[in-house]
This record gives C-alpha cells, structure tokens and sequence, in this order.
C-alpha cells in the first residue's frame, strides 16, 4: 500500500505531465497560428454562403409561389397553352422554371411544363421538362416518371417508355401511384412480349395492391400471361 509520501510524489508527477503536455500543446498553436486561423476563417466563410444561397432560395420560391397561382389556375381549366407560356400579365410554367429553376416552386414549374407540353402533342420537349423536375414528392416524384413513360410510348419508344414505368413503379410507395404504373409496365411488356415480366407486374398488383381500380380485373391479365407462357 503507498504511504501518504508516494501519493503526493506521484500526484506531482502526473501535474508535472499535464503542464508539459498542456506546453507542447501552446507550442504548437503558437507555431501554427496561421494554418489554425485560416481554417477557422473558411468555415465561417463556407458557413455564411450556405446560409446566403438558403436565404436566396426562400426568397426566390417566395416570389415564384406568387406566380405560379396563376398558371396553375389555367391548367386546372385544361387551358395549356396559356399555362404553359403565361397570358401577358403573368408568367407561364416555362419562364417560371426558367427564372426559378432550382427553388421547389420552379421544380414544380418544370413538372407541370412537362405535362402541359405533353398535352399539347410536343412529346420531346415534355420529357425535357420532366427530367428536369427535381421532385421530393411522394406522389409527383412518380407521376413524372410516369410522364415521362407515356412520352415514350407515343414516340413509340417502348423500351424507353416501360424503363420509366418500372423506375415509376420503383418511386412509387403509395396505393395511388404504384397500381397506376405497374397496371402500365405490364401492359407495355405484352407489347414486347416479354410475358413473364408482364404477368410479374400483374401479380405484384394483384398482391400488393389489391384493393386498387386497376387490380379489379387484373385476374384476366394473369390468366391471359399464364396462357401464353404455356405455349
């Protein structure tokens, strides 16, 4: 057992070795002040751009929200034209997006530009539109790839068009969407006649979303792949 003498030597020795190290640390902030508050000096400059760039972004979505009302009042009346490039007084979907592109009100603008070009029989430059669409939406986000593979089709590019219905299906993880575009991925892949893909989307319909309008005779869709996949 150490008598009180050792504890005190050694309790001076460990003080001894934190104000060496507690040296070497000064030593070393001293020697490299520059390096220390140079660093210090780009977080606070990174800090503030970040902050800058969100403060704009609000203000540019605010403003764009104020346009977009208009617009969107004009595609609700199926009017897409006007929608789509504005009426004089107001902007239309296109210069919204082209003025507010990166904010969610210009994603949104983009979007509804892909639809209502879409619309309008103008099948590439929907999909121009609709790619650039960065939507967080868990309904929009699939609908636009959907979009997108309904553009195809009426460029009768299947394999293009049953791609975006399969990473529609993907996005989808709700009972609104995901019917809605694995009804189409099979009903594409007949078309290819790639009848076992088909019958798999059929069934994942039947299953997963069995209460949907589109699983309500999809039985007939399964009898019918099941058919030709015996032939």
């Amino acid at each position: 057992m150490a008598t009180k003498k050792e504890k005190e030597v050694k309790g001076e020795e460990r003080l001894e070795n934190v104000d060496s190290a507690l040296s070497k640390t000064e030593l070393w902030i001293e020697e490299h002040q520059k390096l220390i508050y140079g660093i210090i000096a780009a977080i606070v400059v990174i800090a503030a751009a970040i902050w800058g760039v969100r403060y704009l972004n609000e203000r540019k979505d605010n403003a764009a929200s104020k346009e977009i009302h208009v617009a969107q009042k004009y595609f609700d009346k199926e009017q897409y034209e006007a929608a789509l490039v504005g009426d004089g007084n107001y902007m239309g979907f296109e210069e919204i997006y082209d003025s507010y592109g990166r904010t969610k009100t210009g994603n949104l603008a983009a979007y509804y530009a892909g639809v209502c070009n879409m619309k309008l029989g103008k099948y590439e430059e929907a999909i121009d539109y609709l790619k650039k669409a960065n939507l967080k939406d868990e309904i929009l986000a699939p609908m636009a790839l959907g979009a997108i593979g309904d553009c195809y089709m009426e460029l009768d590019n299947t394999n293009e068009a049953v791609a975006y219905y399969e990473k529609a299906v993907n996005k989808s993880k709700n009972e609104f969407t995901g019917p809605v575009f694995l009804n189409k991925a099979g009903l594409t892949y007949e078309i290819l006649g790639e009848y076992e893909k088909a019958l798999k989307c059929y069934k994942t319909l039947k299953e997963d979303y069995p209460l949907s309008n589109e699983a309500y005779e999809i039985g007939k869709n399964i009898s019918k792949m099941e058919e030709l996949l015996k032939k």
